[in-house]
């Protein structure tokens, strides 16, 4: 296929949930990547009336065994990820309470709103798209609404108290690896 054509097809297929293809320049920058490594070839250029010139790849026997390859990996072994989610909840107590639960409350929207497009998108998609090509979507709605469900009890216990923290409370802890600070630094 040609470059557009992919990109065309990732969103058609809604595969663009786990393949950000949205700048078609990045899809063309992957493309000469791939051709440099010699995991794809030129198979053909070609050029329809009143269209430019369209180059036409084809994946390469190394390309081929190399996607295995990749994909056998990224099956079965757990990668070390570093999600920005997490690393903002480390940093939670920089915001007060309140902040902090307003901020999850807009997240819990958000993940609301993304599983009900998420799930009239897989409708949609269904009855003429075997589960086996879905199987992404249902990993995705799986995390999102164990992540909605998780965002809601936090915003719980932050609305209810059980979850609180103040200046004041942080400085007074005898955290490991943390000296307390001194007058002066205060």
């Amino acid at each position: 296929m040609h470059p557009y054509r992919i990109q065309r097809l990732i969103k058609e297929r809604g595969k663009n949930q786990v393949i950000n293809v949205r700048r078609r320049e990045s899809l063309y920058q992957t493309i000469r990547q791939l051709q440099r490594a010699g995991l794809i070839a030129v198979r053909e250029t070609m050029r329809a009336e009143k269209r430019p010139e369209r180059t036409v790849y084809e994946l390469t026997d190394q390309g081929r065994q190399t996607a295995r390859l990749w994909l056998r990996s990224a099956l079965a072994t757990l990668a070390d990820e570093f999600p920005a989610f997490p690393a903002a909840l480390s940093l939670l107590a920089l915001l007060t309470p309140d902040d902090a639960r307003r901020q999850l409350e807009t997240r819990a929207t958000a993940l609301a709103e993304r599983l009900a497009q998420l799930d009239a998108e897989t409708r949609q998609q269904s009855p003429t798209i075997p589960r086996l090509f879905l199987l992404e979507n249902e990993q995705i709605h799986t995390t999102l609404e164990a992540e909605l469900r998780w965002v809601q009890s936090v915003v719980e216990d932050l609305r209810l108290g059980r979850l609180t923290w103040s200046k004041e409370w942080i400085h007074g802890l005898d955290l490991p690896g943390h000296e307390q600070r001194s007058k002066q630094e205060e």
